[in-house]
């Protein structure tokens, strides 16, 4: 039994399984489909007031679970994004008021129209029900993803790492107590308090009780919920994402903005993990490029990329490979066509980047690469539902179906169609 369970009885004090939380969430979504906007707005506010005034308890939780990751030997990559640092504390309770400014999407009208029997047709924005979403290390995504899925009109049931526990269990815990002093019900919101990875596995075969099941974190995590779950899936993203610099690249804001897309939070989805540079200019700019990157980042080439700049030998995987880490893998190519066949090999259509000067070859690159997210002449790391003005993100989706890049409100909707008549019949 999960030993959240054990310690979380329901009113008959009787122990809860997993599927009981979930038909809590489950009852307490449907009420709260009727939440006004101006409900939805004050229980977001009364939230990111909680946040506050359990700042001390949040934050050491945190303390304790960065503690215990770097003795555990995870990388200094990944403790960032496990840590909350002050400004990122101040993003959590930004976000959830950003969001509170945001348009409600519920009961929105996408299409009205009059068909030829007099019927009055209109196709409405509905919440979806309950979303689950599972997720990895950082302690943010609890926060975003509950402000999001609460504007939209969404329950939502929680599984963050083992890592971030304490702190996604302080984060709950504050959040409900804000949701409670705005009157509305708490359960609305859950997490999984369980590290065991069993919990996974029940959490999405929960058809018909969860609506849908969204995996945040790395390839395996998402491989396994979208090749096992019973529940509808929404698939984000591994970021193994390029940049291209062209031979009509402006070379100092190449320099920039590859230094800004691998080294600002290379820990990110949305990291640049391989560089491919044309031949033309690749004497003249990858010694600026390594100067710049000098002691801050591990650089992968090739023989021809270490005729040019001292390099670690290129590994077989490394162009496959979503570092998380100060590495960057570079590649030359001789054109376009060579740099779109071997985003196309390698991609995971999540974000990807041209520099160049030449507009034929932004455009060209912009129509034929697949991905989520496609740049010109700038950094990868923009693609974030908070920097879109969305107010935070479920995820980044790299699937086609439904909903593609950062998710907002509106990836968090699905529509029905209500139908007004006189007595029509039809013949």
């Amino acid at each position: 039994m999960l030993e959240y369970l054990k310690n979380h009885p329901n009113e008959k004090g009787m122990t809860m399984t997993l599927r009981d939380q979930a038909l809590i969430i489950k009852k307490a979504s449907i009420s709260y489909a009727r939440a006004t906007t101006e409900e939805k707005n004050q229980a977001l506010l009364a939230m990111a007031d909680a946040l506050e005034v359990h700042r001390q308890e949040i934050l050491a939780a945190n303390e304790k679970d960065v503690a215990d990751a770097r003795d555990a030997g995870m990388r200094e990559s990944l403790v960032d994004r496990l840590c909350l640092t002050p400004s990122r504390f101040e993003g959590m309770k930004d976000a959830l008021r950003q969001v509170a400014r945001q348009e409600d999407p519920i009961g929105s009208v996408i299409r009205h129209w009059t068909n030829r029997d007099g019927l009055d047709i209109r196709q409405v924005r509905v919440p979806l029900g309950v979303i689950a979403i599972i997720y990895e290390s950082r302690p943010n995504v609890t926060v975003e993803t509950a402000s999001l899925a609460l504007k939209s009109g969404n329950g939502i049931f929680l599984r963050g790492s083992s890592s971030a526990l304490r702190s996604n269990v302080a984060l709950v815990d504050a959040l409900r107590e804000g949701l409670s002093r705005a009157g509305i019900d708490p359960h609305i919101i859950d997490l999984v308090r369980d590290a065991d990875r069993s919990a996974v596995d029940e959490l999405i075969h929960l058809r018909g009780i969860i609506d849908l099941v969204i995996p945040r974190g790395g390839a395996g995590l998402i491989q396994h919920v979208v090749q096992n779950a019973s529940v509808p899936v929404v698939e984000t993203g591994v970021g193994n994402n390029h940049i291209f610099v062209d031979a009509t690249a402006d070379l100092d804001m190449a320099v920039t903005v590859v230094d800004n897309a691998k080294t600002s939070r290379p820990g990110t989805c949305n990291a640049v993990e391989t560089l491919l540079v044309h031949r033309e200019i690749a004497s003249a700019f990858l010694p600026k490029l390594a100067q710049a990157l000098e002691g801050r980042c591990e650089l992968r080439g090739d023989d021809e990329v270490a005729r040019i700049i001292s390099v670690t030998p290129l590994q077989e995987d490394d162009f496959a490979t979503e570092f998380l880490d100060d590495i960057l893998a570079i590649g030359l190519v001789s054109s376009l066509d060579e740099a779109l066949a071997h985003i196309a090999r390698y991609g995971t259509t999540h974000s990807e980047a041209i520099l160049t000067q030449d507009e034929d070859h932004a455009r060209r690159f912009q129509q034929e690469v697949d991905a989520a997210a496609v740049y010109v002449n700038a950094s990868t790391r923009f693609t974030d539902g908070g920097v879109f003005g969305f107010g935070g993100e479920m995820g980044i989706a790299t699937q086609k179906m439904h909903a593609r890049g950062p998710m907002g409100l509106e990836a968090l909707t699905s529509y029905k169609y209500e139908i007004n008549g006189n007595g029509q019949c039809r013949r």
